[in-house]
């Protein structure tokens, strides 16, 4: 992963730029799937720019790279409710809060 790419898609996502954010970020994910960092960021690329679909997608790859990530679940439980799933969210939801995640008792985190 060249590091100045992925400061370039922070830029963009701190801008609110999610989809520039996001385009410039699937390369290096496809370049270096291993890249937590990398996926958490597309992931939240995705959310905000409403592509819930490849956000669910790139959340549960962060929980395959890192199961304890409370976080993780967290953020795949609000993806699936934003797209009229609460009965998958649900699963996700409990997940976190058995993990101890700030949010799952219905606090809002930022994503």
């Amino acid at each position: 992963m060249s590091y100045q790419e992925y400061q370039r898609a922070t830029l963009f996502f701190d801008s609110k730029d999610y989809s520039g954010a996001a385009r410039i970020l699937a390369p290096i994910v496809d370049a270096d799937p291993e890249n937590r960092a990398a996926v958490e960021l597309l992931g939240r690329s995705y959310f905000h720019s409403a592509q819930l679909g490849r956000a669910e997608l790139t959340f549960q790859r962060l929980i395959e790279l890192d199961p304890g990530n409370g976080w993780a679940y967290e953020v795949l439980g609000r993806t699936l409710e934003r797209q009229n799933r609460a009965d998958q969210a649900a699963r996700y939801r409990k997940l976190a809060r058995a993990m101890g995640q700030p949010g799952a008792d219905g606090a809002v985190l930022p994503v």
